[in-house]
């Protein structure tokens, strides 16, 4: 077995989707950056949620707005709603798993807020369920998704953001909301802060 031809073609595959969706995506993510960056602006915070390596991607994000991304700077009110395992097994228990992000949406969003609603397939029924809870919270939601868009990719309205992998495969789409996380950090630090020096 060539693991090593096995890698270089997985390498050459994510770089390739990113050179490929750059044009697609670039002006999405300014848009949802700068949705977010007012957001903070106007004293509103931002949820973050998913499931699987889209729950790591939200709290990742969540660490680089509260932290720090690239460049120090105050701490930024961001929430993953993937964390908090005791309100997420005592939902799913009571209730169902696809209210464990939006009881958390209804409990902590306010109108002004943004939802960051991560699902490669766009048909997480717990995400597409925190949406809904966020339009009740007249929260705006920024989407990354993958592959046709899904549910989410259909329920989106025009003060909405998608940012759509066009991909099929999950890992590579993954990867591709990995990067678009740094940009969106990237681009909110430099309307907070101005352009480096």
């Amino acid at each position: 077995m060539d693991h090593v031809s096995r890698i270089r073609a997985h390498f050459a595959d994510s770089a390739q989707l990113k050179l490929a969706a750059v044009d697609v995506l670039a002006p999405a993510i300014a848009r949802a950056a700068e949705l977010m960056a007012q957001c903070l602006l106007d004293d509103g915070k931002i949820l973050a949620c998913g499931n699987g390596g889209s729950a790591g991607d939200a709290q990742h994000f969540a660490a680089e707005m509260v932290g720090r991304f690239e460049r120090e700077r105050p701490e930024l009110p961001a929430i993953s709603l993937a964390t908090d395992t005791s309100i997420l097994t005592a939902v799913a228990n009571d209730y169902a798993y696809e209210q464990v992000f939006a009881k958390q949406v209804r409990a902590l969003g306010t109108a002004g807020d943004v939802l960051l609603a991560i699902s490669t397939s766009g048909n997480s029924a717990n995400v597409v369920a925190a949406i809904d809870a966020a339009r009740d919270r007249e929260m705006r939601i920024v989407a990354l998704t993958g592959k046709d868009g899904g549910r989410i990719g259909a329920m989106l309205g025009p003060s909405d953001v998608e940012l759509r992998v066009p991909h099929q495969r999950t890992a590579r789409i993954q990867e591709c909301h990995l990067l678009t996380i740094h940009c969106l950090c990237d681009a909110i630090d430099n309307t907070l802060l101005g352009e480096e020096e």
